[in-house]
């Protein structure tokens, strides 16, 4: 049995351009290996990207450009970075759909929940693009809408350069520590950046479980899944 039935996975653009701009198809590959493994286990797998390897529409406004035209063209980030995932899971032989909540008929399905989670019953792996489809909300939010929505268990967030939440910056402060375990409450009092403030929220009151993990910890999602304790896990209490 495994812990979870359900999941969903918030990947950063990050996590696809190992670090560079665009898609890296070697590491692309590694993390459709790791998802069709933990999908081959019976568990459900939804999926939210990011697209921060193509434009941050934050970044893009600091430098001048409209903040919604700027959000958009991440948006659209996103979905290239969906479509490399899908490309590689089914080489994996794992059965995919992309849905994204911008419509573009041509390449993915538009997000309809209940569809989403008929894909997952099904055992498809769904992957959700284009954000919410509206600027001026980040993926995370948009991670923690959709696990709510379809039902998933816990969000499972990949960081980059961190395996878990700290005491402090541990690139900055050697003598910061990991939590294992943390409630909403305490990372609210102890002003802990886990998440985005509205995906935080939508958790929160939710009690939508994260667990948060290190990106670069080959088979973390895996193992998670299996009941091991892998970063932080943040609940209700």
């Amino acid at each position: 049995m495994t812990r979870y039935q359900r999941i969903l996975i918030k990947l950063s653009g990050e996590n696809f351009g190992g670090g560079e701009v665009g898609v890296d198809p070697i590491v692309v590959a590694s993390i459709a290996k790791e998802i069709a493994a933990v999908a081959a286990s019976g568990v459900q797998v939804a999926i939210v990207v990011g697209g921060g390897n193509f434009f941050r529409g934050s970044e893009l406004q600091q430098a001048g450009m409209d903040r919604s035209r700027a959000d958009y063209m991440g948006m659209l980030g996103t979905v290239m970075n969906c479509l490399a995932l899908q490309d590689f899971l089914e080489k994996e032989g794992v059965d995919t759909r992309v849905q994204t909540a911008i419509t573009m008929g041509q390449v993915a399905e538009p997000y309809i929940p209940r569809k989403a989670m008929r894909h997952l019953e099904k055992g498809r792996v769904v992957i959700f693009g284009a954000g919410s489809g509206m600027p001026y909300f980040s993926t995370d939010t948009v991670a923690a809408q959709r696990a709510l929505e379809v039902h998933a268990e816990v969000v499972l967030m990949a960081k980059n350069g961190v395996d878990g939440v700290y005491t402090a910056d541990p690139k900055k402060d050697p003598t910061a520590t990991k939590y294992d375990e943390l409630t909403f409450g305490e990372a609210l009092q102890k002003q802990l950046k886990i998440a985005d403030a509205t995906a935080f929220a939508l958790c929160m009151e939710n009690k939508m479980p994260i667990v948060v993990y290190g990106a670069e910890d080959e088979g973390a999602v895996y193992r998670i899944v299996q009941g091991e304790k892998i970063g932080t896990l943040v609940t209700a209490g």
